[in-house]
């Protein structure tokens, strides 16, 4: 059976909402779950919303150089969205222009040598991206840039993932029974409405992250239907047929319990078994926050931050209702990717939809294996 979701969310709930500008997002998460209401401050937001930037910034590097070129990039949506503010998007671009020219040896100064020949091919091909948008934005063709700062990004994620060696930290030896993640993975996720494609953070989530990758490649999610689903709020699947709400490991035939895991900024390794709040770090940010529509996390019991198994969500954001720093999710349920394609085949799944197939494309590899049997 599924877990069931509900909030005071009326007509007169939003206009007060809109008008006041004071959000306290009163829900009431049954995932098998209630989330509480909190009086606690919450922190000023004026968050990053795109999922494919969280994902860059959420990243283990240090490349001061890599991160002004990135963010150089990304202010060129924001001046669009002001106004068009065509001097502020030149400026941007020169910026970008000279660290790539002038700079290309602190970019290439963290990246492995065994993968220079790769991250020297992404420079060039960064800046001949460069002067591709550069006649774009001196005749004002606003969709062109659009699609060719895109571009742009995605090279420089790519370039910034040759800069991502090894793994930062080392997982507590209590969760070595359960799949990690150490890395990141995509996922194809094929539904009746269309395709949907995630990107999984093992970096900051290993533990959550790796339960769902070794789920997708058990079959575990085809054929199953969205069960729950609020607009402007969440879109939840994954309970199993049958009178369990998770996953029964064939192997001990029991539920499969994944601990709460979430990396709060500044923090070396995760937090694992208990919110934010109860731990007392009220203002404290998370490196994977719920600030993106087709932001991925677990459901859980209200009760048992340990109790997560299959049941996942996508959150929908709404910038009025859930504003970005302002939502009273971050840190207590554990996020573990973003959605990067398909915004607009999510848009339109609701409850009894359904998963035809899920597939993980990329970053197989990176699963580490449970190193002993599962248990609860």
């Amino acid at each position: 059976m599924a877990h069931s979701l509900s909030y005071p969310m009326t007509k007169l709930w939003k206009r007060w909402l809109r008008a006041s500008l004071i959000v306290t997002l009163l829900v009431a998460f049954v995932f098998g779950t209630l989330v509480s209401p909190s009086n606690a401050a919450l922190p000023a937001g004026n968050a990053i919303t795109d999922g494919k930037a969280l994902l860059r910034y959420s990243l283990p590097i240090d490349n001061p150089t890599v991160r002004e070129l990135q963010t150089s990039l990304e202010d060129i949506a924001a001046q669009l969205r002001a106004n068009r503010r065509w001097g502020a998007i030149a400026a941007d671009l020169k910026k970008a222009t000279k660290i790539v020219k002038e700079r290309s040896a602190k970019l290439l100064a963290t990246v492995p040598e065994n993968r220079q020949p790769q991250a020297k091919t992404l420079i060039d091909q960064i800046q001949a991206g460069i002067e591709t948008l550069q006649p774009a934005v001196e005749a004002k063709e606003k969709n062109q840039i659009w699609e060719d700062r895109a571009k742009l990004l995605t090279l420089v994620g790519q370039l910034e993932e040759l800069m991502a060696v090894g793994f930062p930290f080392e997982v507590p030896a209590e969760y070595s029974n359960l799949p990690q993640l150490k890395g990141r993975a995509t996922v194809e996720i094929a539904t009746n409405k269309g395709d949907l494609t995630v990107v999984l953070d093992g970096y900051s989530a290993p533990v959550t992250a790796g339960n769902f990758v070794d789920l997708v490649q058990r079959g575990f999610y085809n054929g199953l239907e969205f069960t729950r689903s609020e607009d402007s709020y969440v879109l939840q699947i994954g309970d199993p047929p049958g009178k369990e709400e998770g996953f029964i490991d064939p192997d001990t035939g029991k539920y499969r319990a994944v601990p709460l895991e979430v990396l709060a900024e500044n923090d070396k390794t995760p937090t694992y078994g208990i919110t934010l709040e109860d731990a007392g770090r009220y203002r404290d940010g998370v490196v994977l926050p719920f600030s993106a529509y087709g932001t991925l996390a677990m459901a859980r019991p209200e009760s048992e931050p340990n109790g997560a198994s299959s049941q996942f969500f996508f959150f929908l954001f709404e910038p009025e209702l859930t504003p970005a720093g302002r939502n009273l999710l971050d840190g207590r349920y554990s996020v573990f990717g973003y959605l990067t394609e398909g915004k607009e085949v999510l848009e339109q799944l609701k409850a009894g939809d359904v998963i035809k197939s899920a597939k993980v494309v990329a970053g197989l590899e990176n699963l580490v294996e449970p190193k002993v049997a599962s248990s609860k």
